[in-house]
């Protein structure tokens, strides 16, 4: 009777979506990165156990967990398939367009970063910037992201701090003049509308965002006269500029828009914040040209905040 050779490779691609399997710790998830179905995923999955002879997965009610076989082959395939990445890149560079993949939250990219970028890519003409906003915390190498810009507390060990962040209320210079509704000072915004992200510590009264800023001028037990809550950050900045409540501004998202009288401060109370944006460069990505480029012109963006 034959046997299999005992390190006899299983077929690369169902290794690809084990990798993509383990690192989502969703069927589904990973089925949509690799552009399968959900029971195809399933059925490689189970293929790629039968081929070893071992189980990777605990397949829980409504959730999967590495076994200790999985744990140690995940490792070893991101490691792998992440060298694969870097090689192909290196390969492909010296023929072709540079790409530089970069992920954010959905506030900085389009407050801040977006702006800003016909300054690089207009100095870079050879570069093309992939972006990613959103909330998740990418995983640089197995997913294939150069840099991560994100919102950390302040100290965080991880990265470089491009710039601290003060909180200070915010509104569409309208809002101010409008007659019968004074906002001259902080517990004037008790006839006002707060405007904020949603977030799960929120309380039928105070907006779980607003609370630091709130808290520091005393008004812990303020009531505003209505909430609006939005999804991403950038909604409520929209909403102010339209003039429809008092936003939490944060700065330096916010200069460009206060600079430009699309917003004013009713007050001088800001406070610092507790977090700062931190720039994260993936180190195998550190000595590409592009990402260089881009860390560089980064920082001196940073430096100079009001510029646009």
């Amino acid at each position: 009777m034959s046997t299999k050779p005992i390190d006899r490779l299983p077929p690369l691609a169902l290794l690809a979506s084990f990798e993509a399997a383990a690192r989502h710790l969703s069927f589904t998830q990973a089925a949509e990165e690799r552009f399968v179905t959900q029971s195809a995923m399933s059925r490689q999955m189970r293929s790629l156990e039968e081929e070893l002879g071992v189980t990777l997965f605990e397949r829980r009610h409504r959730a999967l967990a590495l076994t200790e076989d999985g744990q140690r082959l995940y490792a070893a395939c991101a490691t792998a398939l992440n060298t694969l990445r870097v090689a192909v890149r290196a390969v492909r560079e010296p023929h072709q367009r540079q790409v530089l993949a970069l992920t954010t939250t959905p506030g900085f990219a389009s407050l801040w970063l977006i702006p800003r970028l016909t300054a690089f890519t207009r100095a870079h003409p050879g570069i093309d910037v992939r972006l990613d906003a959103g909330l998740g915390n990418r995983n640089l190498a197995s997913e294939g992201f150069d840099l991560a810009i994100r919102y950390s507390p302040v100290g965080a060990a991880q990265g470089r701090q491009l710039f601290a962040e003060s909180m200070l209320p915010v509104c569409s210079p309208r809002l101010v003049g409008e007659l019968g509704l004074p906002l001259r000072e902080p517990p004037d915004l008790a006839r006002h509308t707060l405007l904020h992200l949603a977030m799960d510590g929120d309380s039928a009264g105070m907006p779980a965002e607003w609370e630091p800023w709130l808290g520091a001028w005393g008004l812990s037990d303020l009531r505003p006269a209505a909430r609006l809550s939005f999804s991403s950050y950038a909604e409520a900045i929209a909403a102010a500029v339209a003039g429809q409540g008092v936003a939490l501004g944060r700065r330096p998202l916010v200069d460009a828009l206060l600079a430009s009288g699309q917003l004013v401060t009713p007050f001088d109370a800001g406070i610092e914040s507790a977090r700062a944006y931190r720039l994260i460069v993936d180190p195998a990505a550190r000595s590409r040209p592009a990402v260089k480029a881009f860390e560089r012109w980064l920082l001196e963006a940073a430096a100079s905040p009001g510029t646009a």
